[in-house]
């Protein structure tokens, strides 16, 4: 299976088809089409096809694909046919969040353990996993041969975690530390900055008219002579 031109974009794009089949299975839906599939992504059926076809022929022309046997193939596309082992570093608010959906709601990922260095938080669980110290975490990620983590630690700690856990393994990290991490070669990085998404997201939240006649009084206020007079 080729891997080395497909762009980290297109992958994104598989674990949303992914869902998609997902409940399609669950709706009991045999057949699915490009158009159809584009119509729940929002991406467009030709870079659908695309994507699927650079891991092999899975569709038939004019009737689609059928959804089960297109998820299984996409399920070991992604690496989803055997448990993925994953831990957690943090167990602050976010970090207790992820692992309590993860642990529930993503079938995909098997969370087995979150790491912390608050001595009021080390030996309790959240729901059955333990919170271990973050001292046990290089011992833990080379006896389980973890490969995943999950890091939702503060911004002035984020280095400072992925640099211990690439030490000892960690190939694949989904980083939610507001902050760029530096890996050695072959680690690969995923940033989910909840901030920049709510910030973005707002841009729609207003009328195009409204937000440039907002930007217009802003920039004629910095401009006028009685600003400037008082500077």
């Amino acid at each position: 299976m080729p891997d080395r031109s497909i762009s980290k974009t297109a992958i994104k794009r598989f674990p949303i088809y992914l869902r998609i089949l997902d409940q399609l299975v669950q709706r009991k839906v045999d057949m699915v089409s490009s158009k159809e599939l584009s119509s729940e992504s929002g991406f467009s059926a030709e870079q659908i096809r695309k994507d699927l076809t650079y891991f092999g022929a899975f569709g038939t022309r004019g009737a689609g694909y059928n959804t089960m046997f297109l998820r299984e193939k996409i399920i070991k596309i992604i690496g989803l046919d055997k448990t993925i082992d994953t831990i957690v570093m943090g167990a602050g608010n976010l970090g207790t969040a992820l692992t309590r959906y993860n642990s529930t709601k993503n079938p995909y990922v098997n969370v087995v353990a979150v790491f912390d260095r608050d001595p009021g938080l080390i030996g309790k669980k959240i729901d059955e996993i333990n919170i271990h110290s973050i001292d046990e975490t290089p011992g833990y990620i080379e006896s389980h041969k973890i490969r995943v983590a999950i890091v939702a630690v503060p911004a002035g700690a984020a280095q400072e975690v992925a640099d211990l856990i690439t030490k000892h393994g960690v190939k694949a990290i989904l980083n939610f530390a507001p902050v760029k991490l530096h890996v050695p070669e072959g680690v690969h990085v995923h940033n989910a900055d909840l901030t920049i998404e709510l910030q973005s997201l707002i841009y729609y939240s207003s009328a195009n008219e409204e937000r440039l006649k907002r930007l217009h009084q802003t920039t004629t206020a910095v401009q006028s002579p009685k600003t400037l007079s008082l500077e």
